[in-house]
């Protein structure tokens, strides 16, 4: 599972590369019922065109995912919480959430009167029904559910996880996948492949959809929630490559997209779009061998900061993103507890600082370094990457892994490499690329002081937890675990009738916040 959601996350950062040459905000202890986003004004709600550039494998279980399938899957599934357009968590068919005092126990006040397209009721057991569908499902998201040891209906409006640990991401998970609410009896049902059953705003139309290029859903004419609008027709068209996506926009046939090819904004501006940005990834390096254990050099944290130093990142982010972004030298985004602007300029350009701290560590003579790339990376940036090294005296080799890329890297065959990595909550990202075991630490560095620090992120209160990640933002910046170039701008595009409001931890704003325009 660990490999399938670092491919889902490469597969995403990838595409973002190869097109400009794969998560949040706070995590919310409690909620009252309010509703879901702002309704709409004056524009048209008879149909919406978005462009997209994936699709779900499946409608199952199995298949759920939110990063750019999350519209199609919030057409048809409500999801126990949702979020706003800061990424407050608010209510969704859950209308309270609350912790006890160990922070293990999470109960749920369920919303009634909700119905399931196949008539079945929506209740506690409908939600442990799917929780534990989840849990014993071949998701690429199967992780979010790791800490749950149970979950029980204790009446039918009110349901309690039990975890086997705090788990500061839970009722964020909740407003994803983990949320997604399928009628029970579809969850065994083979056809609910293609034909979900969910409480959502729309209903899948079987009869006008093309599995893998165009979905079209229908408005759900007693649908539940009033507070937002629904339009009466959904289609979301996939686009295989941005040629045929770019075509799309400048033909009018879409009224909103995602978009990263920052060469041709431009033209889909003067096309009439206009553009709304987030920022979700930061671009740079990992430096995994911070122990020395294979390249010994890069066990020196002088060596590790004299990389930091040597990298140009203004000049990168002008050549690969057009100035479509913001350049720092910390792994933690704006979105995140731990964020702290001291940090995002702790390294500056200096080479001739680069080269002093090789000679204290004692490679004035520079040393050695292979690194993997694969046929989806950026050539250009790589290159750019191996000359501003060379210049410090360190000589990078690339090693074409193919397909391998990530299996390769989450096995320790590199010791360093390009990477995109989504970082817009503090916990989540400490699990995928900083805590002994995360996904992309496979030489398991640690430090008593960051093992100490990770346990309060875990455990701690709010203030606790958020303080705890700003000193282990600053204890990885300074002690240069990572060589962060810039976090990327995120587009997407859309006609003046459209408001688009993009999601705070994840690349496609959730179905709820693309309203009319006012």
């Amino acid at each position: 599972m660990r490999l399938k959601k670092a491919l889902v996350a490469f597969g995403v950062a990838a595409a973002l590369l190869t097109t400009a040459a794969c998560s949040s905000g706070g995590s919310g202890e409690s909620g009252t019922d309010g509703g879901g986003a702002t309704s709409g004004g004056d524009s048209s709600t008879a149909s919406l065109t978005l462009g997209e550039v994936q699709f779900p494998t499946s409608f199952s279980v199995d298949g759920y995912s939110i990063a750019h399938q999350v519209a199609y899957f919030n057409a048809v599934f409500d999801t126990l919480i949702r979020q706003d357009g800061d990424g407050e968590l608010v209510p969704g068919l859950a209308t309270e959430w609350t912790y006890d005092d160990s922070r293990t126990q999470l109960t749920l006040t369920l919303r009634e009167g909700v119905t399931f397209t196949d008539g079945a009721a929506f209740d506690a057991d409908a939600v442990v029904a799917n929780v534990e569908a989840f849990q014993a499902s071949a998701t690429a998201d199967l992780s979010n559910a790791q800490y749950i040891s149970s979950v029980e209906a204790v009446d039918p409006t009110h349901v309690l996880f039990t975890l086997s640990a705090p788990d500061p991401m839970l009722t964020r998970w909740l407003t994803g996948s983990l949320g997604y609410m399928a009628s029970p009896a579809s969850l065994t049902d083979p056809a609910a492949a293609t034909n979900p059953v969910g409480t959502g705003p729309y209903t899948l139309d079987t009869a006008k959809t093309v599995v893998g290029s165009t979905y079209v859903f229908d408005k759900k004419a007693d649908y539940w929630d009033d507070s937002y609008t629904v339009y009466d027709t959904l289609t979301v068209n996939y686009y295989e490559t941005p040629t045929a996506l770019l075509n799309a926009l400048q033909g009018g046939q879409l009224d909103a997209a995602t978009f990263s090819d920052v060469s041709s904004l431009a033209q889909v501006e003067s096309a009439g779009y206009e553009t709304t940005t987030s920022q979700l990834d930061w671009m740079g390096l990992i430096l995994f061998d911070r122990d020395g254990t294979v390249d010994a050099p890069l066990g020196d944290v002088k060596v590790r900061q004299a990389i930091n130093y040597a990298i140009d990142r203004a000049g990168i982010l002008k050549a690969i993103q057009l100035d479509k972004g913001t350049v720092t030298s910390s792994v933690f985004g704006a979105a995140t507890d731990g964020h702290d602007a001291d940090m995002d300029s702790y390294y500056t350009y200096d080479v001739d600082k680069a080269k002093e701290l090789m000679a204290e560590a004692g490679y004035a003579d520079g040393f050695a370094l292979t690194m993997p790339t694969t046929a989806g990376l950026n050539q250009s940036l790589l290159a750019t990457i191996q000359q501003q090294l060379s210049e410090i005296g360190i000589t990078v080799t690339f090693s074409d892994v193919g397909s391998n890329f990530i299996t390769d890297l989450l096995g320790g065959k590199y010791t360093s490499s390009w990477m995109q990595l989504a970082s817009a909550n503090d916990w989540q990202f400490a699990q995928l690329a900083l805590v002994p075991n995360a996904t992309f630490n496979p030489f398991g560095t640690r430090s008593d002081e960051t093992d100490a620090l990770f346990t309060t992120m875990q455990t701690g209160t709010e203030d606790e937890a958020a303080e705890a990640a700003k000193e282990v933002n600053a204890y990885v910046t300074e002690n240069a675990w990572f060589a962060p170039f810039y976090n990327i701008d995120n587009f997407w595009v859309a006609k003046p009738g459209v408001s688009i409001t993009m999601a705070t931890d994840n690349v496609s704003p959730y179905l709820y916040l693309i309203q009319p325009a006012s």
